[in-house]
This record gives structure tokens, C-alpha cells and sequence, in this order.
């Protein structure tokens, strides 16, 4: 038996963003990672009024404390060589962030890292090209990848290399907008269900925020598109027909954008009280899923425009989506970090 000097680390990952909060257990060695714990996810609506106040409401601190000793008791039950907590686009925004962060310290015994939206982009795309492979047909997704991690607070746009001038797991240009499921249904989408003129107004609003990001982001060079976090994966299972949400069947899905829009388009317009009969959607999600919905739209609408106007049509005409993001980049760089050291 040939014996083999390989190491690795198990190492806890949590992404707690506007919507949610997650914890992974991982072990991570040179290859990539295996999961101990897969992920835990509950929604805690930690941005709860921040577009608005700019500040943790209590009952939403609260919320994330709870789960964060959930997690706490997990971790008990599990070795692991060390924890990393990342906080994205809500803490950012909060001018109380400080209470949260010693409330977590407290309960955890590390201090939430509150990343920039180029780093949330980074390790998002860490996380969505480490597992990409084949796709039915046995051809791998063309590059560069463009991926989209759609939020509650922020979208983060992240291109990568060719596979020629530079890497296609590189990334090469990265842009964080502040628009997200929570903060647009917030902002914008206030009736139940939307009016027209309310959509009209978000719709204005999500398309001056890509059209900035596009200054930074040649959406234009885009082979393929992977969409990542919770409105993308639950848009996409709606389009399946889908009684129940299903991780498997929705990982590594590939969706056309025609399709796609029409369910968003049905989704937004729907109450809130209609969508709660979709099992499909976490209960967590109903009452934003349309704002969500809304975002991806429009992001998937102006990469495609942008994209087919430049190189011809038919260039990009779908997506693929990941149950792989911003939660999978962290343990594996964390973990990579640890073995470095």
C-alpha cells in the first residue's frame, strides 16, 4: 500500500449577507474541498430597513444571533482548524455594524470579516468555477465566465480569463452594484403585488447600476454566464416545474434567458399570498423573490444585448446556474490560506 503524506484542514465557513446567514464544514486539501457539514442556511433578513435607517433593527439582530448560536452548537460538534465569518453587503451598510460584530464575537469567538464588494466578487467566483464541469453534452462551458452573485443587498458582477491571455479560474475584472432582492423590494416594490409604475422605477433603477458596472466590466468578451445564490437557484427549479426545491437537479442547470424572464416575469407580478402555494420558494424568500427575480432579469437581458451586439447573435442566449458561490470561495480560500501557512 503505497502511503501518502497529503495534508488538509477542516475549516468552518460562514457568508451571513442581507437575506441569510450560512455555515459550511469543509475539508480542504490541494485537489479542492469536501464537505463535513453541508450547508446550513437560515434566513434572518439581517438588512432588514438598512436601505432605509442605515442601521441593525434589533429584532434583526436578534434573528442572526439566534442562528449564530445554532451554529455555535454545530461546531461543537465538529473539529475544525479554524473559522472564518464573512459579512457582505448589509453590514457594510449599517452604521451600527460594531454592535453586531461584538454580538457574534461573543457568541462565536471570532469577529465577522466585513469584506468589500471586490472581494465578495472574488471569492464568489472562487467558489462557482472550482466544481464546474461537463455539461450534458460532455463540452465544458465556454469561457470567460461570467458570474453573477444576485444578493439581498448588493450584485456582484465577475468575469474571468479566456483560457488563452489569462486563466479562465482568474479573475479579470470585478464590479459590486447595490441593488439585490431585498433592497429593491425595500426600495422600490411596495405594493402586493408591485404596480407597474413601481416596477418601471426599479427597472430604471437596476439598469443605471449595470450600466455603471459595465464601465468596469467587459460584460461584452462573456462566454458563459453561471448565476449563484438564493434568487438564481430558486428561479431556476420555479422554471423546472419543480414541486420541491431539489440542489442536485438545480446545480449546473443550463436555462435560457426567454424562459427565464417569463417565469421572473409571472413570479413579480404575482402576490405574495400566491407564492406562498410554490414549496419551491423558502418561506424566507416569498416576500422578495420578485424583487430578485427583477434583478436577474435585467442583468441577464444587458449581458446578453451586450454580448451578442458585439461578437453576433446567438452569442449568449443562457445561463448556467451553481449551487456553488460567495459560502464555497470562502472555505477554500481560508482553507488553502491555513495549508500555506
Amino acid at each position: 500500500m503505497t502511503e501518502t503524506n497529503e495534508r488538509s484542514v477542516t475549516v468552518a465557513g460562514v457568508d451571513c449577507g442581507t437575506n441569510s446567514i450560512r455555515l459550511k464544514i469543509s475539508r480542504v486539501d490541494e485537489h479542492g474541498y469536501t464537505d463535513v457539514l453541508p450547508r446550513v442556511l437560515r434566513v434572518v433578513r439581517l438588512g432588514q430597513d438598512v436601505d432605509k435607517t442605515h442601521r441593525f433593527a434589533d429584532e434583526a439582530l436578534e434573528r442572526a444571533y439566534a442562528a449564530a448560536r445554532e451554529f455555535a452548537g454545530l461546531l461543537e460538534e465538529h473539529h475544525v482548524d479554524g473559522l472564518r465569518f464573512v459579512a457582505t453587503s448589509a453590514t457594510r451598510d449599517a452604521a451600527n455594524r460594531e454592535a453586531f460584530e461584538d454580538g457574534i464575537e461573543s457568541i462565536l469567538g471570532v469577529r465577522p470579516e466585513v469584506i468589500p464588494g471586490t472581494e465578495e466578487a472574488r471569492l464568489s467566483f472562487l467558489g462557482a468555477t472550482s466544481v464546474l464541469g461537463p455539461e450534458q453534452d460532455g463540452t465544458m462551458p465556454a469561457p470567460p465566465y461570467l458570474v453573477v452573485d444576485l444578493g439581498g443587498g448588493s450584485t456582484e458582477l465577475v468575469l474571468g480569463g479566456d483560457g488563452v491571455d489569462a486563466p479562465a479560474d482568474e479573475v479579470t475584472h470585478a464590479f459590486s452594484m447595490n441593488i439585490g432582492s431585498v433592497r429593491m423590494t425595500e426600495r422600490h416594490l411596495l405594493s402586493d403585488p408591485p404596480t407597474q409604475e413601481q416596477i418601471e422605477e426599479a427597472v430604471a433603477d437596476i439598469d443605471a447600476h449595470i450600466e455603471e458596472a459595465f464601465r468596469t466590466v467587459p460584460a461584452e468578451r462573456t462566454g458563459t454566464i453561471i448565476g449563484v445564490s438564493g434568487t438564481v437557484t430558486t428561479m431556476t427549479a420555479l422554471s423546472m416545474g419543480l414541486s420541491e426545491y431539489n440542489h442536485a437537479a438545480v446545480d449546473g442547470r443550463r436555462v435560457s434567458i426567454d424562459e427565464i424572464t417569463d417565469v421572473d416575469t409571472r413570479f413579480l407580478l404575482m402576490s405574495r399570498a400566491d407564492r406562498r402555494a410554490y414549496k419551491t420558494i423558502h418561506p424566507g424568500r416569498i416576500d422578495v423573490v420578485g424583487g430578485g427575480a427583477l434583478v436577474w432579469s435585467r442583468v441577464l437581458a444587458k449581458v446578453a444585448e451586450r454580448a451578442n451586439a458585439a461578437r453576433g447573435a446567438g452569442t449568449i442566449t443562457s445561463y448556467v446556474a451553481s449551487e456553488h458561490g460567495l459560502l464555497d470561495g470562502i472555505v477554500l480560500d481560508y482553507g488553502r490560506r491555513l495549508l500555506a501557512a
